[in-house]
């Protein structure tokens, strides 16, 4: 039977609280249940959760998102934490050996970290994608992990963008051009 781990990505206050930085408000609050229950099943069964989270330094004049968005996910502050019933779950959970979190620079979830050696040495080869945003970080994480011939799928109920029209293209996307399986 197949390894499989549950991603999700960049659920922090910043990216759904009415009050983020850069949220994609009403959608990303609507998904919470989902990503949780999605959560306790995969620890249900010994599967992985994994916590790839958006972390920036303020003003970072080298970040090419400083040219393409407010300032958001600053590393220490209260729109870095995790969203609202994530939070608890995480301080629940956060010492078991198959819930791994991690802050990531840039888009995909393995640029600049070290998941596809956590996913391979655990034999993990089913990557189930949730969080924010669809058309972003989802979206580049997705193409990487097809491009690394892990097999996707991605849960249209747990995924949000601050942008519908960005959502639908993306999710016709992972199915149409990576091959994913939508869940």
């Amino acid at each position: 039977m197949p390894k499989k781990a549950l991603l999700i990505i960049d659920y922090t206050n910043d990216f759904v609280h009415d009050k983020g930085a850069l949220t994609c408000g009403k959608p990303g609050q609507k998904i919470e249940d989902t990503i949780l229950s999605l959560a306790d099943s995969f620890l249900a069964n010994n599967d992985y959760v994994i916590l790839p989270t958006d972390c920036h330094e303020a003003n970072d004049p080298f970040h090419p998102e400083t040219r393409l968005f407010p300032p958001h996910n600053i590393a220490q502050t209260w729109g870095h934490a995790f969203y609202g019933k994530l939070s608890d779950w995480y301080k629940k959970n956060h010492s078991l050996k198959n819930v791994y979190f991690f802050d990531k620079n840039r888009y995909s979830s393995f640029a600049n970290t070290n998941l596809e050696n956590y996913l391979r040495s655990r034999k993990i080869t089913d990557i189930h994608l949730t969080g924010v945003c669809t058309d972003i970080c989802v979206l580049h994480t997705a193409v990487d992990a097809y491009n690394k011939n892990f097999n996707l799928y991605i849960h249209q109920d747990a995924t949000a963008s601050f942008d519908p029209i960005g959502h639908q293209w993306a999710l016709k996307h992972f199915k149409n051009c990576l091959g994913a399986k939508l869940v």
